[in-house]
């Protein structure tokens, strides 16, 4: 379990080939959304850029196309179901 000092990571490759646009990043949100815990994440070649992964804007703003890794941080009790809804999401592609 994820604690406030320890969050949970997990990196997931952006698979699809056209990377995180509108559609997917409204999925990440919308699942994001679904669960209690805090989310960020970057990019893994640059962490210094982390933002909200529940935000839309923030996450087009990292540009992630195919190939691109994402670092999400997760804190609180659901942090675990959190990711793995997440990395499910990644994998199916965002069912496009």
């Amino acid at each position: 379990m994820a604690t406030e000092e320890q969050p949970l990571e997990r990196t997931l490759e952006v698979l699809n080939y056209q990377g995180v646009h509108a559609r997917p990043a409204a999925l990440i949100v919308k699942v994001a959304t679904q669960y209690k815990a805090e989310l960020t994440v970057c990019r893994k070649d640059d962490e210094d850029e982390e933002v909200n992964a529940k935000s839309i804007m923030g996450l087009m703003m990292l540009a992630a196309g195919q190939g691109t890794e994402l670092l999400f941080r997760a804190k609180g009790e659901d942090a675990a179901e959190l990711l793995d809804a997440l990395e499910a999401l990644f994998k199916a592609n965002f069912n496009e």
